[in-house]
């Protein structure tokens, strides 16, 4: 046994002695024996025992309770009482002491025994703890990510230097106060509150992540971008005791993102650029090269050019014409589109007249080519819209349904009206080719071109104009499709676009 040395203290001259005989009976070291508060301190100044045996009851200004807080907090040496009696105010005063036990006069040499060996157990496991508390407060204070700790309440009850530079608060004034004060989060998308991570952890005993895009609000109002996770402390396997949060800062990380999709942006606007000159030069080059073939043929044959031959390429020279007038009124449309301008001018429209005039025009152009069928339910079809975007939005799809169909296929316009719900919704259907399923999610882009369509002609701006108009009435489009069964192109849009705000050409 390691021989401990002990400091007894004791007013009664005869009681000491004994303790004295009985210690070292036992193998411990007596250092000294005191009979007031104040020889008992300078005693342990001078003989620094591992422990002291103090009377609570003492002769002199002080008493063992006040002598054995001064020894325990100034040396920092465990103190064991001993005491025959004593009132309520007393032991409350004795506990505030922290003491390492009560030895109850009269006792035996057992009971010294015992109360010595618990109490340097326990002096030494406190040691231990206070050892690994230092130390991970040391290396929690050298961390550069912030951690802040709070009980099974949400109160806080550590702070590191890095999380008081993140939120603004001073650890002293931070220490007590509920965790949401402290760290307080929202979407930095939407700005609303983002639920705190500790009062989570505690509800669900998990682990927790924050998602992406979270901002923490310091006290000063900064926000700060941050990620982090909030753990639970087990005090026992089914007992969450505290939670601790390890967040860091995300603001120099969030910031290369942003210049990285400021980058990708403008590397993918300069590859639009120049798909939209190389596509529009080639879309171009196809109608004036049918203009000057037929003029070129029309001068080389000269006066020996037949009425019949002189209609046909003439008929040439207006469709090429035709085509190229399509085509810039299209790149004007994307245009003024693009540049936030287009125009947007709704008005009264009965949506079944409307629907079966653009049927009727079909039907003459194609003159019983396709077979078009109108289909309503009758319901009430006024509504306010802009007829230009709709001719264009509708059109298209028609057309479209007309370029995919083969000859003697039926394309079917179906309107449906639910004044109830304030929505209207067409159905553009054909029987044609059909859309490949890896197509149908880029349809609406520009220039872009199913993969099936590649040798009939087109320019891929077609469907975006569509997607455009339905944008202007804040409405949704949708497509189904099957190859080699057809495709069904679905528009929802509010019956009364009378309140959207109109874009303007000037």
């Amino acid at each position: 046994m390691v021989q401990v040395r002990v400091l007894v203290v004791e007013d009664e001259v005869i009681v000491a002695r004994t303790i004295a005989s009985q210690l070292n009976q036992l193998g411990y070291i007596v250092t000294g024996t005191a009979s007031s508060g104040k020889v008992a301190i300078a005693k342990a100044l001078e003989t620094k025992p591992e422990i002291v045996l103090m009377d609570i009851i003492l002769k002199g200004d002080m008493d063992g309770i006040a002598a054995a807080s001064y020894i325990r907090e100034q040396l920092e040496i465990p103190v064991i009482f001993l005491t025959a009696y004593g009132d309520v105010n007393t032991l409350e005063r004795a506990k505030l002491t922290q003491p390492f036990g009560y030895i109850v006069k009269p006792f035996t040499i057992k009971d010294l025994q015992i109360a010595i060996e618990i109490a340097m157990l326990k002096y030494r496991l406190e040691c231990e703890l206070r050892e690994n508390r230092d130390q991970l407060a040391t290396l929690l204070n050298s961390m550069s990510d912030a951690v802040i700790a709070t009980d099974e309440r949400g109160i806080v009850t550590f702070m590191n230097p890095a999380s008081e530079a993140l939120t603004g608060w001073d650890k002293e004034d931070a220490l007590g106060t509920e965790v949401s004060k402290i760290f307080n989060l929202v979407d930095e998308v939407t700005d609303a509150r983002i639920e705190n991570p500790v009062t989570k952890v505690l509800r669900e005993q998990n682990v927790v992540y924050l998602g992406d895009y979270i901002s923490l609000i310091a006290k000063d109002g900064r926000r700060v971008p941050i990620g982090d996770s909030a753990s639970p402390l087990m005090r026992r396997p089914d007992r969450v005791s505290g939670v601790v949060v390890v967040f860091w800062d995300m603001s120099e990380r969030r910031q290369t993102e942003l210049l990285k999709q400021a980058l990708e942006k403008e590397q993918e606007v300069n590859r639009l650029k120049s798909l939209f000159i190389s596509t529009v030069s080639h879309e171009f080059r196809n109608p004036l090269t049918v203009i000057q073939t037929a003029i070129e043929l029309i001068e080389l044959q000269g006066n020996n050019l037949s009425d019949a031959k002189r209609k046909t390429y003439v008929k040439r020279i207006q469709s090429a014409v035709q085509t190229m007038k399509n085509l810039m009124e299209d790149v004007l449309f994307m245009g003024r589109s693009e540049a936030g301008k287009l125009a947007f001018n709704p008005t009264p429209i009965n949506l079944d007249v409307f629907c079966r005039d653009l049927i009727e025009e079909f039907s003459l152009v194609e003159n019983g080519l396709h077979e078009f069928v109108f289909t309503s339910n009758n319901e009430f079809t006024e509504a306010w819209m802009d007829e230009r975007l709709l001719h264009y939005m509708l059109g298209n799809l028609l057309s479209n349904a007309v370029k995919y169909s083969p000859e003697g296929g039926t394309i079917s316009l179906d309107l449906r009206c639910n004044s109830v719900e304030g929505k209207v919704t067409f159905r553009v259907q054909d029987s044609g080719i059909g859309i490949p399923a890896a197509d149908q999610s880029r349809l609406f882009e520009s220039f872009y071109r199913a993969s099936n369509v590649k040798l009939i002609q087109g320019n891929g701006l077609g469907l975006v104009i569509v997607k455009r108009c339905v944008e202007a009435h804040n409405g949704e489009i949708s497509v189904t499709s099957e190859v080699g069964v057809g495709t069904i192109f679905t528009i929802i849009l509010p019956l009364n676009t009378e309140f959207s705000s109109p874009e303007t050409d000037e």
